[in-house]
């Protein structure tokens, strides 16, 4: 009996099919929160950050630093 024959016969694809269920909600839950409403005043105030001189943003430090 080769790898393959087991390996057909094993019934797995149940697990890939569960995989993919899985991810799809994931995915539309993530993209439901990124694209809802609530969150576009957010988003604007962040995509004009970098440009804002009269409130500026001092950069986060990473755990890692020693200083």
């Amino acid at each position: 009996m080769r790898l393959s024959d087991i390996m057909s016969n094993a019934g797995l694809s149940t697990y890939a099919e569960i995989a993919l269920v899985i991810f799809l909600i994931a995915f539309l839950l993530i993209a439901v929160s990124v694209f809802a409403p609530s969150r576009r005043k957010e988003f604007e105030e962040a995509s004009r950050m970098p440009l804002d001189d009269v409130h500026p943003q001092t950069p986060r430090q990473s755990r890692g630093d020693a200083s």
